[in-house]
């Protein structure tokens, strides 16, 4: 009876575990969906964080990535580094340009157009693709040609085959700046689909037929499963770098924790603060489209604040300065040629600049104080000073405690009797005798 029930016991833990191993390789066998969320400008980062994203799709064996796209543009060198990523990708790459209100403006049109399959959100917009400089100057047309054909012949393959309406349209973005709707990239033809999420965003892949790398490929995702791929935190940090605003800040604080470092030499903590400022905003300086021209009003303005403060004008070098380091700050971030989502903020300009003037005018008050004081030194600091009674004091003298020094004293005619123990306040140092007086 005994070794029938252990056999029962054995019978169901071996059912159990079968079990379990089907659900697991049955799970297995649901295709991937990977979804990637590109949200901001198309820069160096951006680019890291699509070449990883179809790296663990083709690791993984994906049936399809999904790159849902929300960009208002960026670089054009990273923009055709993206579109090579995905054309040569193994796995299907789907460009889903979502939530709604989103935009794949400009270098995001183009990457829109380079997926195996495209689709966007109802109320999001695509186009004005017009290449601009990265210098933050004006393209000559030499450069606006070069430009244009470059951006034309990245998309011309690949959209050509979606027919002539969809091929004009995408020429139209990159030569006139042209936007489409949504429904109106749909009816030309160039995406394939128009859903309000991811869900029916597979929905409508499956069955749906692209070519990778010259190979026809059916979809299968009515019952794939979904898993987020999110930025590093390099990634995110790097594209942070590239927030104009935050390199404005960064730039500024380095440069003014320099120049009070060099100021009152000494310390370690201003210079150490300017110089990680300053490293860290040279990376988006090289690589937002700046104008350097608008380096030398910044100089300037700090010269102009270092000079107030050696040789005091009363401020008015100090009001120089914040004007001309605003004057600086817009011309080196915000030129004419250079998109609104790569500018820094006006406000954010003026609002750093009077607060730069006010540090600088706050130092020079300190400075003008300081000179402005008596210099004393030796026994003359006593005066005003406090120390303790060691014996009673009267007309013919006593002994006072001065910090670590024992002194002759006599007290003042007005002041009360001191005793031993007494606080007292030195009033006048005659000779080699304090005359002080009690203090409560």
């Amino acid at each position: 009876m005994f070794p029938m029930k252990r056999i029962g016991i054995l019978f169901i833990f071996l059912s159990a575990l079968l079990m379990t191993f089907q659900l697991a390789f049955a799970q297995n066998d649901e295709p991937l969906a990977l979804v990637m969320t590109a949200d901001g400008p198309i820069m160096p980062a951006m680019r890291e964080y699509i070449k990883r994203g179809v790296e663990t799709a083709e690791r993984r064996h994906a049936e399809v990535l999904i790159i849902q796209l929300n960009t208002p543009g960026g670089d054009l060198l990273t923009t055709l580094d993206i579109i090579a990523t995905i054309r040569t990708s193994r796995v299907p790459v789907v460009v889903y340009v979502a939530p709604r209100n989103a935009i794949a403006g400009s270098a995001g049109a183009l990457i829109t157009m380079a997926g195996h399959a495209s689709a966007m959100a109802p109320e999001t917009v695509i186009g004005a693709s017009t290449p601009i400089s990265g210098s933050g100057g004006d393209l000559n047309s030499d450069e606006r040609a070069k430009a244009t054909n470059a951006s034309k012949a990245a998309i011309r393959d690949i959209v050509a085959p979606r027919g002539a309406e969809a091929l004009k349209l995408a020429e139209s973005m990159i030569d006139e700046a042209k936007a489409a709707t949504a429904n109106e990239a749909l009816e030309a033809h160039l995406v394939d689909f128009v859903v309000d999420n991811v869900d029916d965003l597979l929905e409508s892949l499956d069955g749906f037929t692209v070519q990778v790398n010259n190979e026809s490929r059916t979809l299968h995702t009515s019952s794939a499963h979904t898993e987020s791929l999110d930025m590093s935190f390099i990634e995110k940090f790097l594209l942070l770098l590239t927030d104009p605003n935050i390199v404005f800040t960064l730039l500024s604080i380095g440069t003014t924790a320099l120049l009070i470092e060099i100021s009152s030499p000494g310390g370690w903590v201003a210079g150490f603060v300017g110089v990680v400022c300053l490293s860290l905003s040279t990376y988006g300086l090289g690589i937002l489209p700046v104008n350097w021209f608008g380096v030398i009003f910044l100089i300037t303005a700090f010269v102009l604040f270092i000079l107030d403060i050696k040789a005091p004008t009363h401020g008015a070098l100090t009001i120089a300065g914040v004007a001309s380091f605003i004057v600086g700050a817009l011309v080196l971030f915000n030129s004419a040629t250079v998109p609104q989502f790569q500018r820094v903020s006006v406000p954010l300009v003026i609002s750093f600049g009077v607060f730069l003037g006010l540090v600088f005018f706050g130092i020079l008050m300190f400075a003008l104080r300081t000179i402005h004081v008596p210099l004393r030194m030796g026994v003359e600091s006593y005066v005003g000073k406090t120390g303790i009674a060691r014996s009673f004091i009267d007309e013919t003298g006593g002994q006072v405690q001065m910090e670590s020094e024992l002194w002759t004293a006599e007290p003042i005619p007005e002041s009360e009797k001191i005793g031993k123990g007494d606080k007292v306040e030195v009033v006048e140092v005659k000779g080699l005798r304090l005359k002080v007086r009690k203090i409560k």
